[in-house]
């Protein structure tokens, strides 16, 4: 019986990531758990794509920091594959509170405050692929089969 259950997520390197250099890291720390990157790019977030990403928070009072956040410096967008990659790359990263998050996860390694925490991961498969379709044209992915 095969247990592997293949999926790709989402993961954005977030400003604070990008100004603290750290890119290499986080994909290496992938890279090095079997994971392959299979779409990568560096961009600079519109307002309208932001919003689009963080749709469900609209409303609520933390929406507009999430977006001047996001869209205050360039991120990197990739998407990554490999076995339950939505739960390992979510486990990889840590609690979404750097303050709670175990040394050894990239925001228990790299962050302190839940608004710069440096990285974003998708939350299920419906959330990766919706997410996946924001910043990536279909063409735009390695379906390395």
């Amino acid at each position: 019986m095969d247990l592997t259950m293949e999926s790709t997520t989402l993961v954005l390197v977030k400003p604070d990531g990008v100004q603290k250099g750290i890119i290499g890291d986080i994909i290496s720390r992938f890279e090095r758990r079997g994971l392959k990157i299979i779409a990568l790019k560096m961009l600079h977030l519109s307002r309208e794509r932001a919003a689009i990403h963080y749709e469900e928070h609209q409303g609520k009072p933390f929406f507009d920091g999430l977006v001047d956040f996001i869209t205050s410096g360039p991120i990197v967008a990739m998407v990554v594959k490999g076995n339950q990659a939505i739960k390992v790359v979510r486990t990889m990263m840590g609690t979404t509170n750097p303050v709670d998050a175990l040394p050894g996860t990239i925001r228990g390694d790299y962050a302190l405050t839940i608004g710069h925490n440096v990285i974003h991961g998708s939350d299920s498969e419906l959330s990766a692929i919706r997410e996946i379709k924001i910043y990536f044209d279909e063409k735009e992915i390695n379906r390395l089969d």
